[in-house]
């Protein structure tokens, strides 16, 4: 399966924060959707082994800040390619809280969702929540930012290296996870995070 395929659905890019307790976490996504208007409900879904899953299951609160057009790669790098079991994302970021206290952004985000969940499902390799809005924010007139947008045009190209060396491995970009071998297969999914191999960059030989 070409797995670039998916790349064509649309998506938005969101920066997803929760708590619990004193507990706070921000990760980025880009699965949420409106899936009812009476009460209004959106559905999340969020890898299992993120930080932001474990609290979000405690809690069952949430906020989804819709980014857009402004944002830059480094602030998705922030929020997305490193755990927050490892390092603090808001220890220096002045981040506005919503009533439950829940983080979202205060910049580059067009519009936030504060969200209480109501249920939620066991995907395998994600979890997906159900939840009500409960809030609702306009926080700029900028264009969200798509999916699409994101791989185009923010994401960084791969660097060319000098041709005669040689690939001995590929590290995941999101969690760091080192695959040994010169070939990354088409198909192959991080074993840690999920990712597949347009997340992966090459390690040469020294």
């Amino acid at each position: 399966m070409d797995k670039k395929a998916m790349y064509q659905l649309s998506y938005g890019v969101f920066m997803l924060g929760t708590r619990h307790g004193d507990k706070k976490n921000g990760c980025i996504i880009n699965t949420c959707m409106q899936v009812a208007n009476s009460p209004t409900r959106v559905s999340v879904s969020v890898l299992k082994s993120n930080y932001s899953c474990d609290l979000i299951k405690e809690s069952g609160v949430f906020t989804v800040s819709i980014l857009d057009k402004s944002v830059t790669f480094e602030t998705i790098r922030h929020f997305g390619m490193q755990s927050g079991r490892d390092v603090d994302k808001l220890e220096s970021l002045p981040l506005p809280v919503d009533d439950n206290g829940v983080p979202y952004m205060g910049w580059a985000a067009c519009a936030m969702l504060s969200c209480k969940v109501v249920s939620s499902q066991d995907l395998g390799s994600h979890m997906l929540f159900i939840a009500e809005v409960t809030d609702g924010k306009v926080l700029s007139d900028h264009a969200p930012l798509t999916y699409a947008d994101y791989q185009n045009e923010l994401k960084p190209k791969p660097q060319k290296v000098a041709q005669d060396k040689k690939i001995v491995g590929w590290k995941c970009k999101i969690c760091g996870y080192v695959y040994e071998g010169t070939e990354l297969p088409a198909d192959y999914s991080c074993p840690l995070c999920g990712h597949g191999p347009d997340d992966f960059e090459p390690i040469y030989e020294d």
